[in-house]
């Protein structure tokens, strides 16, 4: 069975997607991201699957989406921001790290989040308020992303280079 060589979590703004294609370079890997097999698995960007069937039906999208790659994706693999939600998401998770598998939560500062993300549309959860929305989404989800990382990352001072660097050296691939 396959499995990813390291796994990004984090919400929104914390680089998940940027970071995921550094180091899979580093690596000498190929970078995934759970968001863009939704799109083209479904055909409809994330926020019209949002307007058109809720999150609920964004998050079984979502849900299958990280079973397939977590069984068939060899490189880095980056998750959507509330994909760690899901129950069967987090034992499907905790039993790749049982079998040593790389985990890292990308941790972004409020400020610095709500400048990276801006009034992005794309991200549904966040329209109208982003800076109050965002932090009400850390609140529900930093105890899980805690949970399930096996490294922490600040991302705020770092770039996506310089984020991959630290986690390929962690991994001994230096």
């Amino acid at each position: 069975m396959t499995h990813p060589r390291a796994i990004l979590i984090g919400p929104p703004g914390s680089g998940k997607s940027a970071v995921a294609a550094a180091l899979a370079s580093r690596l000498t890997s190929e970078a995934r991201d759970t968001d863009n097999d939704i799109v083209i698995a479904d055909g409809r960007d994330i926020p019209t699957i949002f307007l058109e069937d809720g999150e609920a039906g964004f998050r079984m999208l979502e849900r299958e989406a990280v079973r397939a790659a977590l069984a068939d994706h060899a490189g880095v693999l980056a998750l959507g921001g509330g994909a760690v939600l899901d129950p069967e998401t987090q034992r499907d998770l905790e039993a790749y790290v049982s079998e040593g598998g790389t985990i890292v939560f990308l941790s972004v500062s409020p400020r610095v989040a709500s400048r990276r993300v801006g009034l992005n549309q794309a991200r549904p959860l966040l329209v109208g308020d982003t800076h109050n929305r965002w932090v009400r989404l850390m609140e529900e989800r930093r105890g899980i992303y805690e949970r399930l990382a096996t490294q922490t990352v600040s991302t705020d001072n770092l770039t996506p280079g310089g984020v991959a660097e630290v986690i390929a050296q962690s991994m001994g691939e230096s």
